[in-house]
């Protein structure tokens, strides 16, 4: 009954309204069902009008601010449905936070969207896109591979070339223009760990085989500081996304490599199906910032 009743506004109205407005039958009808539902009465029925009651004045103080809450409901609604409200999580891999495109996306989304309340969340790439399927995070940036799970949704937003990071005292860290893999084939090979970084893993392994040899593998670094650490230490070489580069350490030369067509993507994934219109308006972000930044 209240559902029939309180949505039309002419029923708290009635509440303050001259004495003469309860005489209109339809109203006035809409009243006594309401007083039956309430088992109270709202009004004292007077010879020329109506007087609020106890009762009365009580509901008048309770329906009195919901025409304007139901309009507010209405606004927040349609905002949601915009994906301009709400909560946004967001994850992305520890090489993804050294390239400039993640916070060129994270700044123009909150630019574009103030009222999001953006989360974010660092793991490596299985450890995402388990967080996807698990709807703990909503969307990620990550390093796509040809393992990344059929019910994702994954997009390439750019692709950059492998550079070769090699010791300071290396031969080959001497040398000016674009570097040989080749060269480096007598040299063990800093990988990451598959399990935690399956793109790079695999993007360092299809470098050297296209250059005729296969790796030497060295130790495991499942950090990109832990590689350049351990390159640093002389332990080894490693290729790395050419965004990277900006990353200073002493003792790391990094170089260009020559003839080389592997690239390191970056992408936006998230699950496929119905997603939430926030999700879509930070990949479509993603994707302009990727044009951007190309």
């Amino acid at each position: 009954m209240f559902g029939q009743c309180l949505p039309n506004p002419a029923i708290p109205n009635a509440f303050t309204a001259p004495q003469g407005a309860l005489c209109r039958p339809s109203l006035s009808l809409q009243i006594k069902d309401l007083e039956a539902e309430v088992g109270a009465l709202l009004f004292h029925r007077l010879p020329h009008g109506a007087a609020l009651t106890q009762a009365g004045r009580a509901f008048m103080e309770a329906v009195q601010p919901l025409p304007g809450q139901a309009a507010d409901a209405v606004q927040r609604a349609r905002r949601a449905a915009r994906g301009e409200i709400g909560q946004l999580t967001l994850g992305f891999t520890g090489s993804v936070a050294l390239s400039p495109l993640l916070p060129a996306c994270i700044r123009a989304f909150r630019q574009q969207f103030p009222a999001v309340d953006l989360r974010v969340e660092e793991a490596n790439s299985v450890l995402l896109m388990q967080g996807l399927l698990a709807q703990r995070l909503d969307v990620a940036i990550l390093r796509p591979s040809q393992s990344d799970p059929p019910e994702m949704h994954v997009q390439r937003l750019i692709d950059e070339p492998l550079v070769a990071v090699l010791p300071a005292t290396h031969a080959a860290a001497r040398g000016r223009g674009g570097l040989s893999l080749a060269l480096l084939q007598r040299d063990p090979f800093i990988l990451t760990p598959r399990p935690v970084g399956i793109s790079l893993h695999d993007g360092v392994l299809a470098a050297c085989r296209e250059a005729g040899f296969e790796p030497e593998r060295g130790p495991l670094a499942p950090q990109i500081s832990s590689v350049l650490s351990l390159v640093s230490a002389e332990l080894g070489v490693s290729l790395l996304p050419q965004s990277l580069r900006q990353l200073s350490v002493q003792g790391v030369v990094w170089r260009a490599l020559r003839r080389s067509t592997v690239r390191a993507g970056l992408a936006v994934a998230h699950r496929r199906g119905p997603v939430s219109q926030m999700v879509l308006n930070f990949a479509k972000v993603a994707q302009a910032m990727a044009r951007e930044t190309a």
